[in-house]
């Protein structure tokens, strides 16, 4: 058994927010992990305004010290002692004892119960804690106590005072009448009050009793009594609630509950309530092995409202390393109806999901074979798919793939192989046996390669429901290839930067075999790239072999940091050119009736003076028209400043514009904007608003948006609002997270105003 690590411990998405004291202070729980690491306090996260604050210089002895060492040792400008050892010790008084230390005015020392009062600006410092105050004890070991005391917790750049500090040997931290705050000496933006607070610094928990929470003076929680962990440790517990407004289902408040079973189990349940649907309640079960880990989660609503149904969702991920090179995966999904992302998505990606995935995978790698064994099915939640257009079941489909490099002679061989089982109500049924075995040969030098390979593809059918057509059909046809290559390099900018120019020619001779009785399970003819233009199949999916008498051809080039390698530019063009036209095709495809395909060109600029941009083209030469095109442009000087200016278009299918920015307006002040356009549509399918204020010690935002909820067309409007107390929590939606996702290359930064 072993601990949850952070990457397994990351909630799905789903808003968790915690109070933080000493690390995380939770209304009674928290959840350790990267998305509450967000909410961990930085070194006053520039609290001071314009900065983060020095560290004590004290602190790196302190540290280095042996935490058990004995002996005390004491230092003043004066002082009379005792026969019995007993001392009063009088100006800049320094007792230090192992990785603790106390300063004071003025000391009294009793020799036999070891103990030190201190009087006038006390101060006890140690790696985790920073105390001043009036006066205070120092007794035995490792405990003590300060009055009128102001406190720093110093991992986490957090402050307070209270009305009495004890220090205990046994680390635990008592703390009476008790004011806390990350904002800067002198502002009280946020304070945290309470009665009294325990902090056990072994056992990682704290306790509460009447804490208060108040925000400009306005009270936003209270609790008679609390319990929370002190660092990132797990402790069960209720989680700060979310809240939320929506036009499809109404207002929104969740509030999660989480149970820390174990190290390596834990589990939280949410209450999650719609104004116009009712109380759904959302569980969530992790598990970590030594050689698995999971989750396993749902969604379940009782009696909707406005439907009158149940409705839920069931989702689980599951792997499991049976040795190094064997693995089980499982990722499967299961939704109540074929509406329910549509009701309870949010944004048209979620709102507009077609299918469930339903996969188990045995995969095992030794050092020249892969052995897959898999089944795979689909929830089709789209209705206007016919069922004579939706995916097979695959059950089972068993696949081997062999490679053996470095053969005598330069040579090396292959084995492709597999066999599928397809399952449909409507339409042909039965089993695909498919062996690709091959053979290359392969030479390289000065930047130069020359590859010549040979492979021989046969495809055997089983089939039932093909009404009078055959039942076992086959095809089979050898394939045989040339690709070659260059580099060639030029200094460029005096020297400070390299230009290449690399060619790449594949030629490509695959025999015509008629396939036109054969079904189609699995096979698709994918959009044209530069990867598929050097591919030996044009299809992906073994239901049909492109027959091909074809010469790809590419040139590249590109500029690259001399020193370092950094690429700044590529650009590159292809084109196939056929000697002979192919005439496979799928049922639905038109015969191809062109002696070119399409040209492809690629442009892609990274990172010059803050820009970045991206062009892809394929372009029809015999229509003298732009089949796809895409087109990305960035400009980034910060990681929280970022322009993106996006272009989509495929050709009878879709055009749109795609225009997004977080950018500073004015001092504490930010703005988020994202529009998503449809020219073909003639309609804004995403867009939304947000403005940030950012002080010292706490962040306000408040975004809007608008987009397509439902495959229908029909739109839902959102707003969310979330107050960050840094070095504390946030109240309200998650907004960060959302802006993260839909701003490309934002990230948000802990820093102060700018002047």
């Amino acid at each position: 058994m072993t601990g949850l690590p952070p990457a397994l411990i990351a909630p799905l998405p789903r808003r968790v927010l915690a109070m933080v004291l000493a690390g995380i202070l939770a209304s009674g729980a928290a959840r350790a992990a990267d998305p509450l690491a967000a909410h961990l306090p930085q070194r006053l996260q520039g609290a001071q305004c314009g900065g983060n604050a020095p560290p004590d210089p004290r602190l790196e002895s302190l540290r280095a010290a042996d935490p058990n060492d004995p002996h005390i040792n004491i230092t003043s400008n004066s002082g009379e002692m005792g026969q019995e050892g007993d001392a009063t010790l009088h100006g800049d008084i320094t007792v230090r004892m192992g990785q603790r230390l106390l300063t004071g005015d003025e000391a009294q020392i009793d020799a036999e119960k070891r103990n030190v009062a201190v009087q006038g600006s006390v101060e006890y410092l140690d790696p985790q804690l920073h105390v001043r105050g009036a006066d205070g004890s120092f007794h035995g070991r490792a405990s003590g106590e300060v009055t009128g005391a102001q406190f720093e917790l110093i991992e986490h750049s957090v402050r307070g005072s209270a009305a009495d500090a004890k220090l205990h040997d046994n680390g635990v931290i008592d703390l009476t009448k008790v004011s806390y705050t990350s904002c800067p000496p002198g502002n009280q933006d946020w304070q945290l009050r309470a009665e009294q607070i325990s902090l056990d610094q072994n056992s990682k928990v704290g306790t509460g009793r009447n804490v208060r929470l108040d925000f400009k003076g306005v009270p936003l929680f209270y609790t008679p009594w609390i319990s929370f962990p002190i660092g990132e440790e797990r402790k069960s517990g209720l989680l700060f609630p979310t809240i939320g407004t929506s036009g499809k289902t109404g207002f929104q408040l969740a509030v999660p509950w989480y149970w820390n079973i174990a190290p390596n189990l834990d589990a939280t349940f949410t209450g999650r309530y719609f104004g116009t649907r009712g109380l759904r309640i959302d569980p969530e079960f992790r598990y970590l092995t030594e050689d698995s880990r999971g989750d396993l989660s749902g969604e379940y609503l009782a009696h909707d409202k406005q439907t009158g149904d149940v409705r839920g969702l069931a989702q689980w991920t599951h792997v499991t390393l049976f040795d190094p090179g064997t693995r089980l995966f499982i990722d499967a999904a299961n939704v109540s109806d074929n509406n329910y992302f549509e009701d309870f998505g949010v944004g048209f990606e979620g709102t507009s999901i077609t299918f469930l995935n339903r996969l188990l995978e045995l995969r095992h790698d030794s050092e020249h074979w892969t052995l897959t064994a898999r089944t795979q099915d689909y929830q089709v939640l789209d209705t206007a798919i016919t069922a004579a257009d939706r995916p097979y079941t695959i059950l089972p489909a068993l696949g081997a793939t062999g490679q053996w490099r470095e053969l005598p002679g330069g040579l090396s061989a292959s084995l492709l192989a597999d066999a599928i089982n397809f399952r449909r109500e409507l339409g042909p049924e039965g089993v695909r046996l498919d062996a690709q075995p091959g053979l290359e040969w392969r030479a390289e030098r000065h930047g130069a390669f020359l590859a010549a390979g040979a492979a021989y593809s046969y495809t055997q059918y089983w089939l039932t429901g093909t009404g009078n057509g055959e039942t076992s059909p086959s095809r089979g046809a050898p394939i045989l290839s040339v690709d070659s290559g260059f580099v060639l390099e030029r200094e460029a900018g005096q020297g400070q930067r390299v230009q290449t120019l690399e060619p790449r020619m594949l030629y490509v001779y695959v025999p015509y075999r008629q396939q036109d009785s054969l079904p189609v399970f699995d096979t698709a003819l994918p959009d044209l790239s530069l990867v598929q233009l050097f591919r030996t199949n044009r299809y992906v999916g073994e239901d049909r072999l492109g027959d091909a008498n074809q010469m790809s051809v590419g040139l590249t080039t590109r500029l690259l940091d001399a020193g370092r390698g950094h690429q700044f530019l590529s650009a590159t063009l292809g084109q196939a050119f056929y000697f002979e036209q192919p005439r496979v095709k799928l049922p639905s495809e038109p015969a191809p009736l062109r002696s070119t395909s399409d040209m492809i060109a690629e442009l892609e600029l990274s990172a010059f003076k803050n820009w970045n941009a991206k062009l892809g083209l394929q372009w029809n030469p015999n229509q003298s028209q732009t089949e796809q095109a895409e087109v990305f442009v960035q400009y980034q000087p910060a990681a929280d400043q970022v322009v993106n200016v996006g272009y989509r278009f495929r050709r009878d299918l879709l055009e749109q514009f795609d225009v997004s920015t977080a950018w500073p307006i004015f001092r504490q002040w930010r703005g988020y904007a994202r529009w998503i356009y449809s020219t073909q549509e003639h309609k804004t399918l995403d867009e939304f608003v947000g403005i940030e204020y950012s002080a010292c010690c706490w962040a306000l935002r408040l975004v809007t948006r608008h987009y397509v909820s439902s495959r229908t067309g029909a739109t839902d409007t959102s707003i969310g609002v979330q107050l960050e107390l840094k070095g504390l929590s946030n109240v309200g939606v998650d907004t960060q997270t959302f802006l993260r996702e839909a701003i490309r290359g934002y990230s948000p930064l802990p820093s102060a105003p700018r002047p």
